[in-house]
């Protein structure tokens, strides 16, 4: 006769209750956070980018109300690159420049003409490093003015933010510092005023019965 298997036994209803509202608590914490946190992202990009335009400035610290520096945001410089922005224009230069990375191909009912992806690499990469839509033939030091190619963004500028780490002077990190100051109350009402605690309310004042 084969033994029946245990039933599992029921975790401690406590601790069930526990754990769900932990995540309840968690996950409208984090909502009220994510928010918040996107709307500061937005609002110091366009600053940032606004300032950097002004006065060529790349870096700018955070600080806490108080004025320690908990850690900087920094630039990063977007790229350019050779993109071909009229493929018909740049695939006749090939054509009539260096036939031999010009490629035909007979499908079916139509001719299919196109450069050989490895050429174009060439080219857009030379063009890329130079900062200039041109190629310098190898062989002849010939200058082409690439057709169809334009030098354009190819990575938008970003900002990077990094924390200060702790050191002798100053042991205690950036986040750590934003941690002690976020439990001391001295941030909720600056940066998640949704979370921040209310503020307490005086007891009403008692009437004064006494008679004189």
């Amino acid at each position: 006769m084969s033994e029946q298997p245990e039933k599992p036994t029921a975790p401690d209803p406590a601790a069930v209750r526990d754990a769900v509202t932990r995540q309840a608590v968690l996950d409208a914490l984090f909502d009220e956070v994510k928010k918040a946190r996107d709307a500061a992202r937005r609002d110091a990009s366009d600053l940032l980018e606004r300032q950097y335009k002004a006065g060529g400035a790349t870096k700018t610290d955070a600080t806490l109300p108080d004025g320690t520096k908990v850690g900087s945001i920094s630039r990063q410089g977007g790229e350019r690159a050779a993109q071909i922005t009229d493929a018909e224009a740049f695939r006749a230069w090939v054509r009539d420049t260096y036939p031999s990375e010009h490629i035909v191909e007979i499908v079916p009912a139509k001719v299919v003409t196109t450069v050989r992806p490895a050429f174009s690499a060439k080219v857009l990469d030379e063009a890329t490093a130079v900062g200039v839509a041109r190629y310098v033939d190898p062989e002849t030091a010939e200058i082409h003015i690439l057709p169809g190619v334009e030098i354009l963004p190819s990575r938008a500028a970003s900002h990077r933010l990094t924390y200060t780490r702790g050191s002798k002077a100053q042991p205690t990190s950036g986040r750590e510092l934003v941690a002690a100051a976020w439990r001391s109350g001295a941030l909720a009402a600056h940066v998640l005023p949704a979370l921040a605690p209310a503020e307490p309310t005086a007891p009403p004042a008692e009437d004064d019965d006494t008679t004189a």
